[in-house]
């Protein structure tokens, strides 16, 4: 059993399949109805973090879009030590041209379920919010959030950007020694496709048994 679930996802690896299971997470409830009251940026690790860099970085972008809207830091942490997690969210807020006097903190809540409970606390549950949070997240942070009585709530995902650029290469160009493996530089899918793919289905399993637990609690 352990062999074919390992060569149906090896299998899996070399499809777009697992791209189109975390596009599907980010996509299927994110959107934006227009200016948010509210743009809550849900903390995903330690800072510098990759999760939190890009979820600071896209929450950045949407505050200088609408500079009207508050902006909720939502991870825990001592907001008394400025080199706590979410201080140094702040900072990195304040750097990409947030105003400071825009930025709140949520720092109760230490999964989804919990920081929609406590926002839902902070703020008017009747008011637009937007959630910024990793793609794979995306769907369940709107469903608890709603759950939790907020009426208006969008998600923007924190998708990254491919790069432009064209990576590949001739292998014999490069010197060293001459083997009989195939050479790799023109195969972008093999240098590069299959081992994300392989970590967007790890990625898939966990979020889809987050999801079913949340609906099993009934937090969804």
């Amino acid at each position: 059993m352990s062999g074919i679930i390992f060569l149906t996802a090896l299998l899996l690896a070399f499809t777009t399949l697992p791209f189109w299971g975390i596009h599907w997470l980010g996509t299927s409830k994110s959107g934006l109805k227009g200016e948010p009251a509210t743009i809550i940026l849900l903390g995903g690790g330690g800072m510098p973090s990759e999760s939190n860099l890009m979820r600071s970085w896209h929450a950045g972008k949407a505050a200088k879009s609408f500079p009207g809207s508050k902006v909720v830091i939502a991870m825990p942490g001592n907001i008394a030590d400025s080199l706590s997690t979410p201080l140094l969210m702040k900072k990195e807020l304040m750097l990409r041209g947030t105003n400071p006097h825009q930025i709140l903190f949520e720092n109760e809540g230490t999964n989804t379920r919990s920081q929609a409970l406590q926002c839902a606390k902070l703020l008017d549950t009747s008011k637009s919010i937007l959630l910024v949070t990793s793609p794979e997240h995306t769907r369940r942070a709107v469903l608890s959030f709603q759950k939790t009585g907020f009426k208006k709530v969008n998600a923007l995902p924190a998708f990254e950007n491919a790069t432009e650029a064209d990576l590949s290469f001739k292998d014999d160009e490069l010197g060293g020694r001459k083997t009989a493996v195939p050479d790799v530089g023109q195969s972008i899918q093999m240098r590069y496709q299959v081992w994300n793919h392989l970590k967007y289905e790890i990625i898939f399993a966990r979020e889809m048994l987050a999801l079913a637990y949340y609906k099993v609690r009934g937090w969804i």
